[in-house]
């Protein structure tokens, strides 16, 4: 496989598959425990106003909806999780999802749990890292727990494409 296919469907692979992990635990806490998920229908809402040039809301939730948000907050969630794998890849190298390791993957999880702290919380009018909400340590718990979790599914996507690619 020429690398830079091989780079690209290995991306593709992890990138969805933690991303799936993290959806498979956010079930789990729904399922079990009765914490609710995030509402990917207002993740779609703000990046439909992001793509008009709207970076900031005082609450999304009062915002003006956008045509079909809910399908594109669930594709703006994975899309993210692939960019996140193509970062990961990019800094650890292509030799990386050949032979994974645990670190880089989980290291990888923990810190992109900037991005809705720094980014997507501030822009739907949560505040920096969650700061503007009713609990906002229980928020940044879940932020944090979330990640960790998108970590360890890079791990396991990683080590099932190393796999499934091994034998094609």
């Amino acid at each position: 496989m020429a690398n830079a296919s091989e780079f690209f469907l290995r991306v593709l692979l992890i990138g969805a598959g933690a991303t799936a992990v993290m959806d498979l635990w956010a079930l789990f806490l729904n399922r079990c425990l009765g914490i609710p998920s995030l509402n990917y229908a207002m993740v779609g809402r703000w990046a439909g106003h992001l793509a008009r040039g709207r970076l900031r809301h005082e609450a999304i939730g009062r915002a003006v909806p956008v045509p079909g948000e809910r399908a594109l907050g669930w594709a703006a969630h994975y899309a993210i999780g692939i960019v996140f794998a193509a970062i990961l890849l990019a800094v650890a190298g292509l030799e990386w999802a050949l032979r994974p390791t645990f670190l880089p993957a989980l290291l990888f999880g923990l810190v992109s749990v900037a991005a809705p702290f720094l980014i997507l919380q501030p822009g739907m009018g949560a505040g920096v890292a969650a700061s503007r909400t009713p609990k906002p340590n229980t928020a940044r718990l879940r932020s944090l727990m979330a990640h960790t979790v998108f970590g360890v599914g890079l791990y396991l996507a990683a080590w099932g494409s190393a796999l499934l690619l091994a034998r094609a």
